[in-house]
């Protein structure tokens, strides 16, 4: 008999999706309708909603969500990033990491079977689309095999037309991501003469996600992804997982009337293989292969129901939990990526607590010296740099801390520094101070900033001046 501990012989050597040759295998999962599959499409539901709804969100007239890599402008739940903001950024990757790895650890890979949008979309959408144009597996295997009829061509026609269509809508979310939404907006109504190049990425974008849903499907989460080999690193024995219950199941076999052999509740009929969208069966044990799709908990539990036993003989649990009947235990890799999470988070939380709209850098101008303006006043040249986070327009003054003698003079004969909404400016101006103030050649000075009047953030600098 084939048990968990046991797997049939050889199962290792090839992938489900290939043939003995080493040839793709096309997929056919039969249809499977029960509670994780209804679960699973409630939420796959609100994740659509959310992903396309998304880029319609503004704030203020601006994107909810934006990732313009190429001019670097990044906005999150309506807060704008920049790069001066990187490590910020860097740090709630590093965090998504390290939380995805804890996740893993705990639940395996549930990410990829509930939330993953190539599950998502292949399943809720695409492969729901192939079932109502050409049917059930089977119906789909005996389509593809047959000779090209009338029937087959507007069959496939109409089934690659609506793949090629939805592709092309979500590649104009994509892009809204990236680009923000009226930028998308301007493609489709100015022609795609005046933004071809615009055009050009979406025609791209189309196509490779055309291609992902139309014919690449299980191998871009078998060889592409790299979160399938993160698993046999990051799964123990405890981490919680769709599995086969070995000790509730084997020995295996169908059930025939007289037969008093000692057999287990698996009555060997397969439904679990045939309903894989990877083509694994669960009952060699946890493989990179699996998604946590669930589908086989579900057509298992409706052939457990027809014969009278119990359910869940393949259900979300560990191999410990299978074996002892024990329930998940803190391990010290769950303490440890908390931890690390925990801090990470309270980081990050810092950053953005003090996180200000502008940023406001001093230096004095690289070379040059004090300058002796009279015999009673010497200069030194500075520059500043000024960055505008914010969406709205920003009035800059600077002046020297009190208790310091001296003045600041902008260059132009200004007052005050312009600020437009996410603007980088530099400006140049003067520190004088009379001489009769200056007490050594390298004197400290702090320079106090305000935006609209406010006093927000003070510069430390040096000043120059003739030595005693």
């Amino acid at each position: 008999m084939v048990t968990q501990e046991s797997p049939k012989e050889g199962f290792r050597e090839q992938l489900g999706v290939l043939d003995k040759k080493g040839g793709r295998q096309w997929m056919y999962p039969k249809q499977v309708n029960g509670f994780f599959y209804k679960a699973r499409t409630v939420f796959g539901i609100f994740l659509l909603v959310i992903l396309f709804g998304m880029p319609l969100i503004k704030v203020n007239g601006h994107p909810f969500m934006l990732f313009n890599i190429l001019e670097r402008k990044f906005i999150v739940f309506g807060i704008p990033f920049f790069p001066q903001d990187f490590f910020i950024l860097a740090l709630s990757l590093i965090s998504f990491i390290v939380f995805i790895a804890l996740f893993t650890v705990v639940f395996g890979r549930l990410f990829c079977g509930w939330a993953c949008p190539q599950t998502v979309f292949m399943e809720m959408v695409f492969r729901r689309i192939e079932y109502w144009i050409e049917g059930d597996a089977n119906a789909q295997k005996k389509l593809n095999e047959s000779p090209w009829t009338t029937e087959k061509v507007i069959k496939k026609t109409a089934k690659h037309t609506i793949f090629f269509s939805i592709s092309f809508l979500i590649a104009h979310t994509f892009l809204s991501y990236l680009i923000g939404v009226d930028e998308v907006k301007k493609v489709i109504t100015e022609g795609i003469v005046e933004n071809w190049k615009t055009f050009l990425v979406l025609i791209l974008f189309t196509g490779a996600f055309y291609a992902v849903f139309a014919f690449m499907r299980e191998i871009v989460c078998i060889v592409a992804c790299p979160y399938g080999r993160m698993q046999s690193v990051l799964l123990d024995s405890n981490s919680i997982v769709v599995a086969y219950d070995t000790v509730r199941g084997e020995p295996r076999g169908k059930i025939k009337k007289g037969d008093e052999t000692p057999k287990g509740d698996c009555v060997d009929c397969k439904l679990c293989v045939q309903v894989c969208p990877t083509g694994i069966d669960i009952r060699n044990g946890t493989q990179l292969e699996c998604i946590n799709c669930t589908a086989c908990i579900d057509v298992c539990d409706d052939v457990m129901v027809k014969i009278g036993k119990p359910k869940k003989l393949i259900r979300y649990d560990s191999v410990n939990g299978i074996k002892s009947g024990k329930k998940l235990k803190l391990s010290a890799r769950i303490i440890g990526y908390s931890t690390v999470l925990v801090l990470l988070l309270v980081i990050i939380g810092i950053a953005l607590f003090t996180r200000t709209d502008v940023q406001a850098n001093v230096m004095r101008t690289p070379g040059m010296m004090y300058q002796q303006i009279d015999a009673n006043t010497v200069a030194n040249l500075y520059n500043i740099s000024l960055v505008n986070k914010s969406f709205d327009s920003k009035e800059i003054t600077l002046k020297l801390e009190d208790g310091q003698v001296g003045k600041i003079k902008l260059l132009g004969n200004q007052n005050s520094i312009k600020l437009k909404p996410q603007e980088i400016t530099k400006a140049t101006f003067f520190i004088e101070i009379p001489n009769k103030s200056i007490s050594e050649s390298h004197m400290k000075l702090k320079i106090k900033v305000f935006k609209n009047g406010e006093f927000f953030t003070d510069i430390k600098t040096t000043f120059l001046a003739p030595a005693e």
